[in-house]
């Protein structure tokens, strides 16, 4: 068996979702064409009754098959082409699932509530989920901000922000959709990336730079009755958003008293 690129196909069976027995089983199988589970757990020190389970799990995947004809039972390959057959299965399988959670949603939407669902207080958002938790969040802080009647965002905004790439597509995406009645009035640090933002004048966003030598290292919102703390300068990247009407209010009457002292040229 020399000349095959075992380790490729390991990894690409990894990334189809075989776990490290389900491969070994399998290319013993592949390998041999027709061969007992007894010799399948030879070759791949697996012991025999994990072996059969294994084989079980490839037999439902649709990539090997079993022969109970004659004195024994062995497993026999497949074409690889049913591999396709096997992702097919997955596919049909999650397309039902989805049909469940849809049909189930509306019945769940059914039933009377007693009890209003139950915000969290503090969440996480580690680096991988920040862009989908972005889109997804902003409307329910826009919500937050008009049944509150506090329509501003207030706080301050590290400049690291604005370069992420990501982050800059999202600003562009949150004011080109955002309600008419909200509007921004951060602080930030004066610096070419915030200048360019602001060039891009986007309606409701105003930007005051804060000249007191030092640079704001993280980013602050106070958004209705949220609090969310971004950190964009070092990794890894994350979130902490606070919901509380009282800690949001509180900081929200700072960052108003620190807009109205700051010159816009100063």
């Amino acid at each position: 068996m020399k000349g095959y690129h075992w380790g490729m196909i390991n990894d690409l069976l990894v990334k189809l979702g075989f776990t490290e027995k389900e491969i070994l089983v399998y290319l013993a199988v592949l390998e041999n064409g027709k061969i007992s589970p007894a010799v399948v757990s030879t070759l791949t020190n697996i012991k025999r009754p994990t072996v059969y389970s294994v084989g079980k799990e490839l037999i439902k995947r649709g990539v090997i098959t079993e022969d109970t004809q004659g004195s024994g039972s062995y497993f026999v390959a497949l074409p690889p082409e049913n591999l396709v057959e096997a992702i097919k299965k997955e596919e049909l399988i999650i397309s039902e699932k989805k049909q469940v959670i849809k049909e189930l949603m509306g019945e769940l939407e059914n039933l009377p509530r007693s009890k209003s669902y139950s915000v969290p207080k503090m969440r996480f958002i580690d680096e991988y989920n920040i862009r989908d938790f972005m889109y997804k969040q902003a409307p329910v802080w826009d919500q937050s901000m008009i049944q509150s009647q506090n329509h501003t965002w207030w706080g301050f905004q590290d400049h690291t922000f604005v370069e992420n790439k990501d982050l800059q597509e999202w600003i562009a995406w949150y004011w080109t959709r955002s309600p008419k009645e909200i509007n921004l009035k951060l602080i930030s640090n004066d610096t070419q990336a915030e200048k360019e933002m602001q060039e891009k004048k986007f309606p409701g966003r105003y930007i005051k730079f804060w000249k007191k030598g030092f640079n704001f290292t993280t980013t602050n919102w106070i958004v209705g009755d949220y609090v969310v703390f971004t950190m964009t300068r070092q990794r890894p990247n994350y979130i902490v958003e606070i919901h509380d009407a009282v800690y949001a209010e509180n900081m929200r009457q700072v960052f108003k008293n620190l807009w109205d002292i700051i010159d816009v040229n100063p």
